[in-house]
């Protein structure tokens, strides 16, 4: 005898299916929703030799446009290597948008937690401790760091906070020059460069072509319409200058260098040097005083981050002669100035 299905039971089945259906469309609009409602974003990691590492890219200035240049950076480094990225932003707590001169806002550090490399481009902040504390517990735990540009004067904490030393203006045996001199190498000192009038050509250092941060890059690859920062030579500790700047007569990749003092000695641009916390692990850290977002549109300074980002994660086998640094979608960063910032910008509109 053939067993027979009722109509009833294929009509109930039908609807336990469309009702899981419904459950699963509900549930992925849900995700989506908390996801665009996150003042961050989270970059999967592909295919790649980043695959199983972690970086946390932390923006906020108010100049150079660090919320240009992280996203951009991060969507090389996930797409084209594998690396997970998560990029923070200074948020305006008032509408979630991303406004870089909110000083004391970067929701998310938490990630830290799980990060196998921050990258940091930050400039004079003023963070609550709960939120500075993360930044702290990751510096000292001797993992590897990178600071960009204005990273050498990230924190200015002019009132009371447990963590005051970290401001560049520090003094003190405890941590003299802050978090920029003590562990990225150098705090603020000077636009050697004329600002807005003298950009930057990054020349390899003596015996460092060999480097693996540097591989792929020679002599002019690094251009940059940002100006040469001033800093203390020689650098402190084990730094190590990798790339020094050729202050140029104007702003264009093929102007001459000025001639005289600026340019004799040339200043360190990119260097490395190692920072031991409190954990007692040495960190690899590497800090490129060029890296604004229109510096991002020059390939050669694309392949200087992205090599570093290798380097700092015990990757530097792993480097290629000439790393794919192809930008992915659109990149038309905007000029660097104060208040210069796209407004009204969600995290999740980065990622449309």
């Amino acid at each position: 005898m053939r067993s027979r299905v009722s109509l009833g039971g294929v009509w109930s089945a039908w609807k336990h299916l469309a009702w899981c259906l419904l459950c699963a469309v509900v549930a992925a609009n849900v995700a989506e929703s908390a996801r665009a409602e996150d003042p961050w974003i989270v970059l999967p990691g592909k295919a790649g030799p980043g695959q199983g590492k972690h970086v946390v890219l932390i923006s906020g200035d108010e100049e150079y446009r660090s919320e240009e240049t992280l996203p951009a950076l991060a969507k090389i480094l996930s797409e084209r290597h594998g690396f997970k990225c998560t990029v923070l932003f200074a948020i305006d707590p008032a509408n979630g948008a991303i406004q870089p001169n909110q000083s004391n806002n970067i929701p998310g550090l938490e990630a830290l937690k799980t990060a196998d490399l921050a990258v940091i481009f930050l400039r004079f902040r003023s963070l609550p401790d709960d939120q500075m504390q993360h930044i702290v517990d990751y510096v000292e735990s001797g993992k590897p760091i990178i600071g960009i540009r204005t990273a050498t004067h990230a924190f200015n904490f002019q009132g009371e906070s447990k963590f005051k030393k970290y401001t560049w203006t520090h003094k003190g045996d405890d941590f003299d020059g802050g978090f920029g001199r003590q562990v990225l190498g150098e705090t603020w000192i000077s636009h050697h460069g004329n600002h807005g009038s003298e950009s930057t050509r990054g020349i390899v250092a003596a015996g460092q072509d060999k480097h693996p941060i540097l591989r792929g890059i020679k002599s002019g690859d690094v251009w940059g319409p940002t100006d040469v920062y001033g800093v203390r030579l020689p650098l402190p500790g084990d730094s190590q200058p990798l790339l020094l700047g050729a202050v140029l007569t104007g702003m264009k990749f093929d102007d001459p260098p000025v001639e005289g003092a600026k340019n004799s000695p040339m200043m360190p641009i990119a260097w490395v040097k190692s920072y031991t916390g409190a954990a007692g692990k040495k960190a690899r850290v590497f800090t490129s005083t060029i890296g604004a977002s229109t510096d991002f549109t020059t390939e050669g300074v694309r392949r200087l981050l992205v090599n570093a980002c290798y380097w700092c994660t015990g990757l530097e086998d792993k480097i290629p002669e000439k790393t794919n640094v192809e930008l992915v979608g659109e990149f038309k960063p905007l000029p660097f100035k104060f208040n210069g910032a796209k407004q009204g910008v969600k995290p999740a509109d980065l990622l449309k």
